[in-house]
């Protein structure tokens, strides 16, 4: 009942006609902030113009956030030899090539975040589709995690980049922080995922492409944000 009512009153220091900029976005989430027994994820719903039915459309990618996501990830990678040494030297919390994938097969091994792969090892890796795939953990060179370079890879994602895919809405829904964050530091991370949606705009898409971007607490009420001003820091450069 307590939590209910300090919902209620979170929602009402919101004006959910009003669209804020990143920045007093980021400051009025902080300052409507649920008191809860863990540390709350923050989570942005991105809508874009894009019609994920046209291949050309597909809006995919990878951003490392300035600050993080807050959460530790454990990285799974796939190589062999000097790569596989690099990767552990990296911080990679899983390395193999076939004993791995084996692993993974036969014992239905996922005690992981994400999985980087060598391209050579892809062969080997693709027989792990029907495992990896549905649970969105399959290499993919678009994202940067099929590479040569594993070592940047996994510093990148120990680091805090964050994968990122448009839904069949059009929507981007991603973790940009958690609640234990200064309000500067989310709109940090905020700012450059957007920039790099904006960056990733299909030549295809037509009319608004940024169509609303809502930031919230994982059990918290949901912000509107105006982008205006990262799409006009973007025109200047």
């Amino acid at each position: 009942m307590a939590t209910a009512k300090k919902f209620k009153k979170a929602i009402e220091q919101i004006d959910r006609e009003k669209r804020y900029l990143v920045a007093d976005g980021a400051k009025l989430l902080m300052a409507t902030k649920i008191q809860r027994k863990w540390d709350e994820t923050v989570d942005i719903a991105v809508r874009l113009g894009v019609n994920p039915k046209h291949a050309d459309q597909m809006v995919r990618g990878a951003v490392v956030l300035p600050h993080g996501t807050g959460k530790s990830i454990r990285v799974c990678v796939i190589a062999k030899g000097d790569k596989a040494k690099d990767a552990l030297e990296a911080g990679a919390d899983f390395v193999g090539a076939e004993d791995l994938v084996e692993k993974i097969q036969k014992e239905n091994f996922l005690d992981f975040d994400s999985m980087v792969a060598t391209p050579d090892m892809m062969g080997l890796v693709g027989r792990l589709g029907r495992v990896l795939g549905p649970r969105g953990l399959m290499p993919n060179p678009k994202v940067g995690t099929v590479t040569p370079d594993v070592g940047k890879a996994v510093r990148e994602l120990k680091g805090g980049r964050v994968e990122f895919r448009v839904e069949k809405a059009g929507i981007i829904h991603a973790a940009i922080g958690k609640m234990s964050f200064s309000a500067d530091k989310i709109a940090d991370n905020i700012n450059a995922l957007l920039e790099l949606l904006v960056k990733l705009k299909p030549a295809s898409a037509k009319g608004v492409y940024i169509k609303s971007v809502t930031v919230s607490a994982t059990m918290g009420p949901g912000i509107k944000l105006d982008p205006s001003a990262v799409l006009a820091k973007l025109e200047a450069a």
